[in-house]
């Protein structure tokens, strides 16, 4: 036991460790709740194209000591801009433009990396540096985070119901081109917050996996959020942890976790787990032959 204790309590004898667990704490719990609608809609694909867009206005950011936020979250607007324009002026599908669009912009952030390789990490650029973070990153990540969950929690009904119904939607007054680009703005935003977490690569990680996650455990949204958020926590808080006592990269010992979290979840989840799927499927394969057995014979098998 109180080898349990010292292993909790001796990372937060460091501050740099007591700001990554705050800051993943944030990422984690509004990515978590973003992720749900994310999964619900069929934007995952869009996801991972806003975060690897970000990368040019990380860079730019840095070149000329804006903060770094403010440039990601520009060049995330300004992708989802670019994919909807090529979406509505040409025939191409969804998935054609929001690669054409994020894989242009990520190799943009590339060049410009290879440009300025003094003054720009690529290593704290794409897998983040959240041991590293200072407090003006910190209250950027806070006031960042707390905006979307405050968003969040105001326009609840009217982002659940474009999810699971657009048409509707707009039946009873509601804007759903409104209600989508309000979602995306706060898709830009979540970026931003992840960025220092994990980076650019490992954030459409944490903008899905929490999501679809909680997803198999149960059918009713508002239980979906819950169950996504204190998942995605859990796993934010163990992946610092074990980063920390292992020497790993906190960002991605972060989505490992969640991916363990979702192949056990996978696995055993009571209704949707592949486990309880293959016990239904055998017991109704044992019924139908029980009950053959009896059609054929007239008589219960002895």
């Amino acid at each position: 036991m109180n080898e349990i204790f010292q292993w909790l309590v001796e990372p937060l004898q460091f501050g740099f460790m007591q700001r990554a667990l705050l800051v993943s704490l944030a990422a984690g719990l509004v990515c978590a709740v973003l992720s749900c609608w994310i999964t619900l809609i069929g934007w995952s694909l869009l996801g991972d194209a806003v975060s690897h867009a970000v990368l040019p206005g990380v860079v730019l950011a840095y070149v000329f000591a804006l903060p770094f936020s403010l440039g990601a979250f520009l060049f995330g607007t300004l992708a989802v801009g670019l994919i909807a324009g090529v979406r509505s002026t040409t025939r191409l599908k969804g998935d054609a433009a929001i690669g054409v669009v994020f894989t242009g912009l990520f190799a943009l952030g590339l060049v410009l990396v290879s440009r300025i390789p003094s003054q720009v990490d690529l290593n704290h650029i794409l897998f983040g540096n959240v041991l590293g973070v200072t407090d003006s990153d910190i209250l950027q990540v806070l006031v960042i985070a707390a905006i979307v969950l405050a968003v969040a929690l105001i326009k609840r009904r009217d982002l659940t119901l474009y999810a699971f119904d657009p048409t509707h939607a707009h039946a009873i007054g509601l804007n759903p081109r409104r209600i989508g680009a309000l979602l995306l703005t706060m898709l830009a935003l979540t970026v931003v917050v992840a960025l220092q977490a994990v980076g650019v690569i490992l954030v459409t990680a944490m903008l899905i996996t929490p999501g679809a996650t909680a997803f198999l455990l149960t059918k009713r949204f508002p239980q979906m959020l819950s169950v996504a958020a204190a998942l995605s926590v859990f796993s934010s808080v163990l992946g610092t942890y074990l980063s920390f006592h292992l020497d790993t990269s906190t960002g991605g010992m972060i989505v490992v976790c969640q991916a363990v979290v979702f192949a056990l979840v996978y696995l055993g989840a009571p209704e949707q787990g592949l486990i309880a799927r293959a016990v239904r499927r055998r017991g109704l394969a044992a019924g139908r032959a029980n009950t053959g057995l009896v059609g054929s014979t007239g008589q219960p098998p002895s």
